[in-house]
């Protein structure tokens, strides 16, 4: 599919609003990124939330990480938090005002009644019924008023209930097509506490409501709350706090092992171990679009602007899409093939930072050298982590130099020889090192080239796997390439 003028159009909204409540996880940034993609595409808004009225739950922390990932991942919010925005505040905790508003407008009709039952009221008449339907039985719908009296006279604080109507309730997903629930199995629900805090199934649909979203792609697992969002929109259009009903798009699950939902503890779902495990923005985001659509049959590479032209929400998949690490690296593998040398140079920075391999800024030497050996692994690394493992050797003090691998009783030998063809060289380049290590190993020794050349590897860099050899060892330098190879030999 490709961007056309009938994909245009610019009174699309969209929202991306979670609750800043434990570690970020990939399910998480696989909405924010089908519903950007889905603004982008057609040319609407995009706005970031958060939902932050459990006080008990929400913290700075896990706010200030969202705000990191939103970034990483390059979605440029149109509204929101930090940004602003004609609906402000984007903060539910900075909303009560509206939310009280809302709920007192909503009093004053037939839409809601008060409900005085507690749970375990509740519970002990389900039993006694006999019933196997979980949730409220309307009990206080039709409350006498010598019931409330007595009900306020022993203390009791009631909650609003919603009141859902007969009959049935219908939708066309967008992502599932036409979609019904019958009400008698779709409970009266809560729209406070008995505190008077307003509760999630209020605060989601009056936001939605108040910042005009049209369209509410969101996970599956939040499908069966569509019905009572829905007949709460009538009430509220009703009102006149809506001007519609948004479409509805429930996204597929994410699975993880043993055809399991994802779940946050599991170690692959941690989006924040990806970042910090080396992953390119453009490969994990690209691999997070294949988790229920496609671009093409036979194309699972492509960029983001690629995507977000081709984005279609009717075109994804609506059956659960299994999350394979082996296949995300490989997509990021494939991203760190596209990205030029000098872009690729800049990224690595900060993890060779992290390793205290290169100083914080990194100075001019340091930087000299990574840009005369970013070429020999430019094309070598399937993730940015990896530049310490593969330059470290180039960038430690030499007082820090460690070998990960040894060298062996047969090996010494080899780098012995190695050593003594290398001492007296006159010239000290890339393809006089070659000619004097094969003179002095293949053809003195007669020795293949692994068995020759890799315990001079790991004498000079610590690794039985490195960048190409010879030119490491014209980087490293003459001192300290002969330095590394005594001291491998004990």
């Amino acid at each position: 599919m490709t961007d056309s003028a009938l994909d245009r159009d610019p009174s699309v909204r969209v929202r991306f609003c979670p609750s800043p409540t434990g570690a970020p996880h990939v399910g998480m940034a696989r909405t924010a990124l089908f519903n950007y993609a889905f603004a982008r595409h057609h040319g609407g808004t995009f706005v970031f939330r958060i939902e932050d009225t459990d006080a008990a739950r929400d913290s700075q922390e896990s706010y200030d990480t969202v705000l990191r990932v939103m970034r990483w991942c390059g979605f440029d919010w149109d509204e929101g938090v930090e940004k602003g925005g004609p609906h402000a505040p984007y903060r539910q905790s900075e909303r009560r005002p509206i939310y009280d508003d809302v709920l007192t407008r909503l009093r004053g009709t037939d839409f809601v009644y008060d409900c005085f039952c507690t749970n375990e009221e509740v519970e002990a008449r389900r039993k006694a019924s006999g019933s196997k339907v979980a949730g409220y039985d309307g009990f206080c719908r039709t409350l006498s008023a010598e019931q409330r009296t007595a009900f306020e006279h022993e203390g009791r604080r009631p909650i609003v209930r919603f009141r859902m109507p007969d009959g049935e309730i219908t939708w066309t997903d967008l992502v599932r097509g036409e979609i019904t629930f019958q009400s008698e199995f779709v409970p009266d629900f809560a729209l406070c506490r008995a505190n008077g805090d307003p509760l999630y199934t209020l605060v989601n649909p009056v936001d939605d409501a108040l910042m005009e979203i049209t369209h509410v792609l969101r996970g599956e697992d939040l499908l069966s709350s569509t019905p009572r969002q829905i007949a709460l929109y009538g009430a509220l259009v009703e009102l006149g706090v809506a001007k519609a009903t948004p479409q509805f798009g429930h996204l597929p699950y994410v699975m993880g092992q043993g055809n399991k939902k994802l779940s946050k503890r599991d170690p692959e779902a941690s989006f924040l171990g990806y970042i910090d495990g080396g992953f390119l923005p453009e490969g994990l985001l690209n691999y997070l679009a294949l988790l229920g659509w496609a671009i093409a049959p036979d194309n699972d590479v492509f960029t983001m602007a690629e995507m977000y032209a081709a984005f279609d929400v009717a075109d994804v998949n609506p059956n659960p899409a299994r999350f394979d690490l082996k296949k995300a690296e490989a997509i990021n593998a494939a991203h760190m093939r596209l990205i030029g040398l000098e872009e690729m140079t800049e990224r690595v920075i900060p993890f060779l930072q992290a390793d205290g391999l290169v100083s914080t800024p990194i100075s001019t030497g340091q930087r000299a050298t990574l840009d005369a050996a970013m070429p020999l692994v430019h094309e070598r690394m399937n993730k940015l982590t990896e530049a310490s493992a593969m330059l470290g050797f180039l960038l430690v003090d030499e007082d820090d130099f460690e070998r990960v691998d040894t060298v062996d009783e047969a090996g010494r030998e080899v780098v012995q020889a190695a050593y003594d063809a290398l001492a007296g060289l006159a010239s000290w380049t890339t393809d006089a090192i070659e000619e004097a290590l094969r003179a002095a190993l293949i053809d003195g020794l007669e020795l293949k080239p692994r068995l020759a050349f890799g315990p001079v590897r790991v004498a000079v860099t610590g690794r039985r796997i490195s960048p190409p050899l010879f030119e490491s060892l014209e980087l490293l330098g003459r001192d300290r390439s002969l330095a590394r190879l005594q001291g491998a030999l004990g």
